[in-house]
């Protein structure tokens, strides 16, 4: 039979053979101590607590039972104190103090619980029927959406398929528990799974809706149906919350299965709870119940993943409230934090409108897709073969997102061998730019569908993304600091025999500035670079590296750029390993003379490319790659003696260009920064009007006797504003830096920076290091 046929209403349980009694649960305050065991009404009794005569006289044969009862009290007591030592915010309850009255023909148990409300020694009390239909909808009259479009790239699905592409992104090395009330294990689909149940009867009404859950999260990656977000994961188990013939407890289930679950573990809770109050709310997310929400908040102190339907009631949970108050409302004093992700559900074409029947609020973090999930399915007295194309409600969203959490920590774990805390996956998932906004956010109020790629790339770089420092402590990302201090373009005068021995990783240069940096005229020079990859796990292949050269200048501007060569670097390994290329030979005959030259480096390849030079002829763009594009680096950075020149004033002389921009005349400043010892004297040297364009010679001085040049005073001890001027397109002016160290202070090193700035930003820096001479 196809299941489009499968029209029969779902039944309740008494019409499928079982006696699930509907029962009252109670939490008594924490300080009220009874014994932890059946019959535990005669100790109720004897201390004249409560009035349980009443409710006897009306049911005698009633009993007050143990509520959790699946872990044995020391085991309890034992994952409480792990919980507390894991997180220190976590205030259990007393878990001893949560019991259950179960009803028996004929009592009234509106009235039954009205009287142990009146007891002040009750904190809660609420009415538990048993099974109620899990949080799904078949939406057989849409249109349905191509198969399994919740694997595919936002902004449609949640990029389960870009997961794949990377070690444990398939649920590997990952533990999974599904909590509900019925599974067919066989499945064609499931099987080779070796699915076992921690505890309770695996039993339903009509449909096994675990199947279709387990199929969603976990379906084999063999040759029929369809294929699991995570179908490789090494532990799959699941739990009922039908506890036996007559008890049906979702607390007691969750207790169970925090005894033999471990931090990293994901538990999904798919449950709902009919609210039976005057407004009528119809199903709410379990959490509602306090035995439910205190298991829960236990799991999560314990390090467990709990994902959590949010139901499917349409309601607005900021407005539900119970005897604790706005206990689902954050912005209310009374809000309680289980610690769960809890889920909405959306429709499943893009942009994702909530569905009508999806519960929605401050409290949903995120959701998925609430239709249109093509899944295994089971009936009752069907075969174990059998597919539902039309799987959805807040039941599917939330295996979806159980799936995504999988797979999240199974890439984590495998690659970087970490494992992320409830509080952390739910960042990620609650972070709307990590994930697909539905179509109206402040209407719709169910968070975004987490995206894979988005959440894998924001934490680990999971792309490769190769890139080439700016300075020493550069990690790859947008910087306010030196952009003209690379430390990754290096200059030889003679070729290297082992370039990563002597610059690579763990190599004394490592993270050196000063490898090199005067070319020797009338002979070939070698220029070798430096790259890293952030990804971190995933290596990326045939980068290309091309450096060019200019003469030093405080902005190295295109139109001064000349080639020197490119090299293929053929893998560059992930983990930020630097990696060091073969050389690129500057032939001699390109080399106009001897000294100290600007470089600028491009790398990348076909995943990650390099921008290309001719884009830089436009300034905007330009101060854009300066900034913002990692796969662009300058090196300005030249050492030199700190003893004056032969011949000259007593002074070092450093020849600079400082150039505008390509394409138009643009105002720039130009800023000393100087660090150096008491007694030292700078001067800057330049065109006359320039400086006195730039309002910078007052006081100045002359040099050379030259009516068209002039020279300031630069303060030797900080930064020294010199002052701002229009650049004519194209155009360089040549400038000189004179620097006089007291001879007693020469033993030292020193450094000494012009930096060219553009509307307050740095857009070049030329650096020199001033070093004692060698004998």
């Amino acid at each position: 039979m196809t299941p489009a046929s499968r029209k029969s209403p779902r039944k309740r349980p008494a019409e499928c053979g079982r006696a699930v009694r509907p029962r009252i649960v109670v939490k008594f305050h924490d300080q009220v101590n009874l014994p932890y065991e059946t019959g535990a009404e005669d100790a109720l009794k004897k201390l004249g607590l409560g009035s349980w005569q009443k409710i006897a006289d009306a049911a005698p044969v009633i009993t007050l039972d143990p509520v959790f009862v699946s872990v044995m009290p020391s085991r309890l007591k034992e994952l409480v104190l792990t919980a507390r030592q894991c997180d220190p915010t976590y205030r259990p309850p007393n878990f001893f103090a949560f019991f259950a009255i179960a009803s028996v023909p004929g009592c009234d148990l509106k009235a039954m619980l009205d009287e142990i409300r009146s007891w002040t020694i009750v904190e809660d009390a609420y009415i538990d029927r048993g099974p109620t239909p899990p949080p799904a909808v078949n939406a057989a009259d849409d249109p349905r959406s191509p198969l399994q479009g919740y694997h595919s790239a936002a902004p449609f699905g949640i990029g389960a398929e870009f997961a794949w592409m990377w070690p444990g992104g398939d649920g590997q090395g990952q533990s999974f528990v599904d909590l509900e009330y019925g599974w067919r294990l066989n499945h064609e689909d499931l099987a080779a799974h070796g699915i076992s149940i921690i505890s309770g009867q695996n039993v339903d009404f009509v449909e096994f809706h675990g199947t279709a859950v387990l199929g969603v999260v976990c379906g084999l990656d063999n040759t029929v149906g369809g294929v699991g977000i995570t179908p490789h994961l090494d532990s799959i188990r699941t739990v009922s919350e039908q506890r036996n013939d007559s008890v049906f407890s979702t607390a007691d289930a969750i207790a169970d299965a925090n005894s033999v679950m471990s931090p990293g573990d994901v538990l999904l809770i798919e449950s709902q709870y009919v609210d039976e109050g005057p407004a009528d709310l119809g199903f709410l997310p379990r959490e509602v119940q306090i035995d439910v929400y205190e298991a829960i908040r236990l799991a999560t102190a314990l390090g467990v993943i709990v994902v959590e339907a949010a139901g499917n009631g349409g309601n607005d949970l900021d407005g539900y409230t119970n005897s604790y108050g706005r206990i689902l409302d954050p912005a209310s004093d009374d809000f309680r934090d289980s610690g769960a992700i809890m889920v909405g559900a959306a429709r499943s074409f893009f942009p994702h409108p909530r569905t009508e029947s999806s519960n929605y609020g401050g409290r949903i973090d995120c959701y998925a897709w609430g239709e249109d999930i093509d899944t295994a399915t089971a009936y009752v007295d069907g075969p174990n073969n059998e597919y539902n194309p039309d799987f959805g409600g807040t039941s599917g969203a939330s295996a979806i997102v159980a799936g995504a959490a999988l797979a999240v920590q199974g890439l984590s774990e495998s690659n970087v061998s970490f494992k992320f805390s409830p509080g952390q996956l739910r960042a990620l998932f609650r972070d709307p730019d990590l994930g697909t906004p539905s179509q109206d956010p402040p209407n719709d109020r169910i968070g975004a569908m987490p995206n894979l790629e988005a959440i894998l790339n924001h934490l680990f770089h999971a792309q490769p993304d190769v890139y080439i420092r700016d300075f020493p402590g550069d990690t790859g990302d947008p910087h306010d600091g030196p952009i003209a201090a690379s430390p990754d373009i290096i200059l030889r005068a003679t070729e290297v025999a082992d370039p990563a021995a002597e610059f690579g990783a763990g190599s004394p240069g490592e993270d050196s500035s000063t490898l090199g940096s005067t070319a020797i005229a009338g002979q070939d020079n070698f220029v070798y670079v430096r790259v890293l990859n952030r990804s971190a796990f995933a290596p990326t292949f045939d980068v290309t590296a091309t450096v060019y050269w200019s003469p030093p200048a405080s902005l190295v501007s295109p139109f001064l750029w000349e080639l020197v060569g490119s090299v293929d670097i053929p893998t560059v390994p992930g983990g930020d390993v630097l990696t060091v290329s073969d050389a690129i030979p500057w032939p001699a005959a390109n080399i106009p003379e001897s000294g100290h030259y600007c470089f600028v480096g491009l790398v990348g390849n076909i995943q990650d490319p390099a921008p290309e030079p001719a884009g830089f002829g436009d300034f905007d763009t330009y101060r854009q790659f300066i900034r913002n594009n990692n796969n662009v680096t300058w090196r300005n950075f030249n050492v030199e003696g700190n003893e004056p020149d032969e011949g000259g004033e007593g002074y070092k002389s450093m020849h600079f260009l400082a150039p505008g921009a390509d394409d138009m005349t643009r105002r720039f400043c130009l800023e000393v920064i100087a660090k150096l010892p008491q007694g030292s004297r700078v001067l800057l040297e330049g065109p006359l009007a320039l400086l006195q364009a730039m309002q910078a010679i007052t006081p100045w001085c002359p040099a050379q006797d030259r009516e068209d040049i002039g020279r300031v005073p630069i303060n030797p001890h900080g930064r020294h504003r010199v002052g701002c001027a229009y650049f004519p397109p194209k155009h360089a002016f040549p400038l000189r830096l004179l620097v006089h160290i007291p001879e007693a202070h020469r033993m030292h090193r020193y450094d000494v920076a012009v930096r060219q700035l553009y509307e307050s930003e740095e857009v070049g820096r030329i650096t020199w290091r001033l070093v004692p001479e060698t004998g």
